[in-house]
């Protein structure tokens, strides 16, 4: 039985992750196709458009991976700029959000903002910006001032970031700005504050070049699963991106980044929680089993299984065999064999739960890998998939989901045709747009009520 049976159910919202580079994208696929061209960004940008969905997600790399001292081969794509991509999916998209992800550590307040000012400008109100951190000296060496931030520090960078930026696009005053004369308008100079902040990360005083767009302040998302990301989230984000694997571990997080921001003084239902999930649909649930097995195995071939394995144990392992068991020694404990991802903390404690749940499960290198790596999953019929989702809308465990399909770009196409209209019988989710915006389309309030 729905938890909400007999209650005001809540809506359902759905958001679509560009795969491009990660460990879900199954670039080898003969169906699949290029992650670079503007077609690809095109197609699932407007399949997820079709589908009703609140907003496409693009997610960006500052430098490309690097394992044993070399550029990683087994997932280098491309990486496209992220403002240029949506600016341009702006002129052929009408309604979805166009989100995307943009480092606080390697950028600037005035900059940032004046790009989302811009996107939200010729989107019409639709950007959004997922909010990121970046401590490693790895990335930090594409840029001139290097890895100098601490990863202490990040997110007091972040705070001040965003802070300055809200600065930025606050200090065009509404009503004052813009006046028409004899059929054109002007710039009000007395409707333009300057921006003067001094703080330990940034000294700016200035003036932003363009009004705010149309939402105010674009939406702001934020990968917050750690305890720092968190209490980041709960005060400043208007959405969270996570990971979770089941439902009662989304419900702890969900009651937990809540209680933060109505501790904050929000409103928690201004604050929405998206985890990232990936799909798979069969005919029957025996057929979705055996195609998310085979995916699963396109998405960890034995080599990147023994990649994987090395970023734990800190040293080369190509000798061994990904269908044998795990190495009996020890891993390394200080190693820069990889870059570009995050190494465990303590790799020694990773390698002993390893070993457990290998030894427990009868597992090799590779059906270990397989384990450990994969995200929450939809996997069954299109009835089935429709079910689960609404199940945790109406549980609590969140309030909707980036999907995150393992094809480039035609994997949302079966979402779209077959679960969209069974979330739509059962009630929850939208039969049309109800606004311009992705503020309107996240049910969030305009920006003028919460500042």
């Amino acid at each position: 039985m729905n938890v909400r049976e007999g209650l005001q159910r809540k809506p359902i919202h759905l958001a679509a992750h560009f795969p491009g580079v990660n460990n879900t994208t199954v670039w080898t696929d003969p169906s699949a196709g290029s992650q670079i061209e503007f077609d690809s960004f095109v197609h699932l940008a407007r399949t997820a458009e079709r589908g009703l969905f609140d907003f496409f997600f693009l997610a960006e790399g500052l430098r490309l991976r690097e394992h044993r001292g070399r550029i990683y081969d087994l997932d280098v794509v491309g990486r496209p700029d992220t403002f240029t991509v949506l600016a341009a999916l702006a002129g052929v998209t009408d309604r979805i959000g166009l989100t995307g992800t943009i480092n606080t550590t390697f950028n600037e307040p005035f900059e940032v903002a004046r790009q989302f000012a811009t996107l939200d400008h010729l989107s019409g109100g639709r950007a959004g910006w997922n909010i990121v951190t970046s401590s490693d000296a790895f990335t930090g060496a594409n840029f001139r001032r290097g890895g100098f931030l601490s990863h202490a520090d990040r997110y007091r960078r972040a705070e001040e970031f965003v802070t300055v930026a809200r600065e930025f696009w606050d200090s065009w005053q509404p009503g004052a700005v813009l006046a028409d004369v004899a059929g054109g308008t002007f710039v009000d100079p007395s409707g333009i504050r300057a921006v003067e902040h001094r703080g330990p990360q940034f000294d700016v005083r200035g003036f932003a070049t363009l009004p705010s767009g149309p939402q105010g302040h674009p939406v702001l998302l934020q990968a917050g699963d750690s305890d720092e990301g968190r209490a980041f989230g709960s005060r400043y984000a208007d959405a969270l991106f996570t990971l979770h694997g089941s439902l009662p571990d989304g419900q702890r997080y969900y009651a937990d980044v809540k209680g933060r921001a109505a501790a904050a003084g929000r409103d928690p239902s201004q604050l929405k929680v998206f985890p990232a999930a990936t799909f798979v649909l069969g005919d029957s649930d025996a057929e979705a089993q055996d195609k998310a097995r085979h995916i699963r195995r396109q998405q960890v071939s034995g080599a990147t299984a023994i990649a994987m394995l090395e970023q734990v144990w800190g040293r080369e392992l190509a000798d061994l065999d990904p269908d044998g068991p795990l190495p009996e020694f020890d891993p390394v404990v200080d190693s820069d064999i990889t870059g570009g991802r995050v190494r465990h903390v303590d790799p020694v404690a990773v390698a002993s739960r390893w070993r457990e749940r290998a030894e427990a499960e009868n597992l090799s290198i590779r059906e270990l890998i397989i384990a450990v790596t994969s995200r929450e999953q939809f996997v069954g019929t299109a009835s089935r998939i429709a079910d689960e989702i609404d199940e945790y809308i109406q549980a609590d465990a969140c309030d909707g989901f980036i999907l995150v399909p393992h094809l480039t770009p035609h994997g949302l196409d079966e979402f779209v045709d077959r679960v969209v209209p069974l979330l739509q019988e059962r009630g929850a989710y939208r039969s049309e747009y109800g606004g311009e915006t992705l503020r309107d389309h996240l049910g969030l309030s305009e920006i003028a009520a919460r500042t």
